[in-house]
C-alpha cells in the first residue's frame, strides 16, 4: 500500500470516527434536551395541580396595598409575634409544633412576610428596613401594641433592627438559633441564577423527590407535611425570596453594628453543635451580655431547633417570662 493510499485510508477512518462521535454527542444532547423537556412539563403540570390542593390557613392583612398572611392561635394575655428564618416556605406551618405548645398560654401571631407561605410577592427591595416596616405594619393592622418578638435564623438580624426601631412595643426578644448581625461569612456571593434555574426548570422538584421526605422523623402530622411540601414547590426561589438573598450581604453589612437595648429582656436558644461556625456559641454569649436580663440556652439539634426541641423551648420560655416579670 502506497503512502498516499494509507493516508486516504486513515483519513476515511478519522472521518468515520468523527461522525460516530458526533452521533454519540448528538444523541446525548438530544436525550438531555428530551429529559429536561419532560422534567419541565411535569413540573409545570404539577404546579398547576398542586396549587389547587393548598388549603388556606390564617388570615390576610393589608400591607402596602398587598395581602400578607398571618396565623393567630391562642388567646393568652401576652402576645408572641413569630418571624421565620430566611427561605422557610410556609412559616406558619413550619412553626406549628412550637405554636401548639405555646398557644395554651399565649396568643401567637405567626407572620408570613411577602414571598413566603400564602402571602403576596412584592417588587419592593428586600432590605432590612423594608421587611421590618412591613412586619410592623401587619402587627399594627391587627391592633397589637405590646408583644414578645420571637424569631428563627435571619430574624436575629431583622429582630435587632425591629426592637431598636420600635422599642416601646417589644417586651422581649427570643431567638431560635438566630443570626448575629456581625457574624462572619455573610458577604459570600450566592449562585442565585443557578438556584432559580433549578427551581424553574423542575430539577429542584426532581431532586427533592429522590432525596426523600425533608420532614421525615419529625413530629408533624402527615397532612401538615404534605401542605408544607406543596407550598415549598410553589414559593421556593420566587423573585421576592431571590431578592432577599440578593440583599443578604448588604443587609448584614449595614446592620453589623446593631445591638439589643440593655433594658430589653433577651433569651437565645442556640445550636450547640454548629460544625460550620466554631464561634457560634461565643457570638451569642456576647449578645446576651448586651441585655441586663440576657440568657442563652444551648441546645443540641439542627438549625431548625423548633422542629425537635419545641417542648423544651416552650417550657424554658415560660420559665424565663415568669423570672423577668
Amino acid at each position: 500500500m502506497t503512502k498516499t493510499e494509507e493516508m486516504k485510508r486513515n483519513g476515511t477512518k478519522n472521518r468515520k470516527k468523527r461522525k460516530l462521535w458526533l452521533k454519540i454527542i448528538g444523541g446525548i444532547l438530544g436525550t438531555l434536551v428530551l429529559f429536561m423537556g419532560i422534567v419541565f412539563v411535569v413540573h409545570a403540570i404539577s404546579n398547576g395541580v398542586e396549587k389547587k390542593k393548598i388549603e388556606p390557613y390564617g388570615q390576610y392583612v393589608n400591607v402596602d396595598g398587598k395581602k400578607m398572611n398571618v396565623l393567630i392561635q391562642g388567646s393568652g394575655e401576652q402576645t408572641i409575634v413569630l418571624l421565620p428564618g430566611q427561605g422557610t416556605p410556609s412559616p406558619a406551618l413550619d412553626f406549628k409544633l412550637l405554636i401548639d405548645e405555646l398557644s395554651p398560654n399565649y396568643k401567637i401571631v405567626a407572620i408570613e412576610p411577602f414571598g413566603y407561605g400564602l402571602s403576596d410577592e412584592t417588587e419592593k427591595e428586600r432590605t432590612t428596613e423594608n421587611i421590618v416596616s412591613e412586619v410592623h405594619e401587619a402587627v399594627q393592622q391587627l391592633g397589637i401594641d405590646r408583644y414578645v418578638l420571637m424569631g428563627h435564623s435571619i430574624a436575629g438580624l431583622y429582630g435587632a433592627s425591629y426592637v431598636n426601631t420600635y422599642p416601646d412595643e417589644v417586651l422581649a426578644f427570643v431567638g431560635i438559633d438566630s443570626s448575629v448581625p456581625n457574624q462572619p461569612g455573610m458577604d459570600v456571593k450566592l449562585p442565585l441564577k443557578s438556584m432559580q434555574f433549578l427551581q424553574e426548570s423542575g430539577l429542584m422538584r426532581l431532586l427533592k423527590k429522590v432525596s426523600g421526605d425533608p420532614y421525615g422523623g419529625l413530629a408533624f402530622d402527615e397532612h401538615t407535611k404534605e401542605q408544607m411540601n406543596l407550598i415549598s414547590n410553589q414559593v421556593t426561589s420566587n423573585p421576592t425570596m431571590m431578592d432577599e438573598l440578593r440583599h443578604l450581604g448588604s443587609n448584614f453589612k449595614n446592620g453589623e453594628q446593631l445591638t439589643y437595648p440593655n433594658d430589653l429582656p433577651l433569651l437565645l436558644f442556640v445550636q450547640s453543635n454548629n460544625e460550620h461556625n466554631e464561634q457560634w456559641i461565643p457570638l451569642h454569649e456576647e449578645q446576651v451580655k448586651q441585655s441586663a436580663q440576657g440568657k442563652m440556652i444551648p441546645m443540641e439539634g439542627s438549625h431548625y431547633l423548633h422542629h425537635t426541641k419545641f417542648k423544651e423551648i416552650a417550657e424554658e420560655f415560660k420559665a424565663y417570662m415568669k423570672q423577668i416579670q
